[in-house]
């Protein structure tokens, strides 16, 4: 058993470990990066942004005055201050922390 948990252990380093430099032997040297690869690293980003905020928003409850307030007042706090600051790590830290701060001590 405790050698099966070893080998799971280096299959998955070893897998991950091709994954992240398989780019620099792909794209790497002189090699012209395509325009579909471009195009993705501009797009996808704002997608899986889209994706993360319907996930988080999609068990939002619809009942009584304060159901969903901690996860709506949070985004509000996200999306005004990215729109403030242009600063996305600010921004996700401090709704992250107004949440859990309403979730815990307010509501």
């Amino acid at each position: 058993m405790k050698l099966h948990s070893i080998l799971i252990v280096a299959v998955v380093a070893m897998v991950t470990i091709a994954l992240r430099f398989l780019p620099f032997f792909i794209f790497g040297g002189k090699k012209e990066t395509p325009e579909v690869i471009l195009y993705l690293g501009k797009v996808l980003p704002y997608a899986i942004m889209g994706m993360l905020v319907v996930y988080c928003l999609r068990s939002l409850p619809t009942g009584g005055l304060g159901a969903g307030a901690a996860q709506l007042i949070s985004c509000a706090v996200v999306v005004g201050l990215h729109l403030w600051k242009r600063n996305t790590l600010l921004s996700i830290i401090l709704g992250t922390a107004v949440y859990m701060v309403l979730v815990q001590v307010v509501l």
